[in-house]
């Protein structure tokens, strides 16, 4: 459990934190995602994809379900975690990161726009149609032929 703790919590944090823009409760949702990995290893399915990858989407999931039911809160204390660097797996995820950015950047503007306020703000096909005013199919279809080229992309 250390070592995938130690590989992939910075990006279950990164994840979280994105989607959040808080420390504290990106710290929480880390936690939360570790401690559900290691009370139910199971539902983590190899077939369906790479742990990385699954721990991110769950991450996010997650980060997002939070920021729904957040109240205001009186003021708390940050606490810092800290973390060893594994350097490679961090190269890893820069030389990731920034091909998703180059992808990101060659989509159309409507495309694009529509993935990073589902991926990154959180909204709904639903929200995103009424903050946009087109129609929901619409939305679907970007998102999806978006996500389709990611995918494909990554898997060359």
């Amino acid at each position: 459990m250390a070592a995938l703790y130690d590989r992939y919590s910075s990006i279950v944090y990164s994840v979280a934190l994105r989607v959040l823009g808080d420390t504290g409760a990106a710290e929480d949702v880390v936690q939360d995602i570790f401690m559900q990995l290691w009370r139910n290893p199971g539902s983590f399915d190899s077939s369906r994809g790479s742990l990385g990858a699954w721990l991110a989407v769950i991450s996010r999931n997650r980060a997002i379900d939070r920021l729904r039911r957040r109240r205001p809160e009186s003021a708390v204390e940050d606490v810092i975690v800290s973390v060893t660097p594994d350097l490679a797996a961090e190269a890893d995820r820069a030389r990731a990161a920034e091909r998703v950015r180059g992808l990101l950047g060659g989509m159309p503007v409507a495309q694009r726009a529509a993935l990073e306020m589902a991926y990154f703000e959180g909204m709904t096909h639903t929200e995103i149609a009424g903050k946009t005013g087109e129609p929901l199919g619409t939305i679907k279809t970007r998102m999806r032929a978006g996500l389709t080229a990611l995918r494909k992309a990554f898997q060359e």
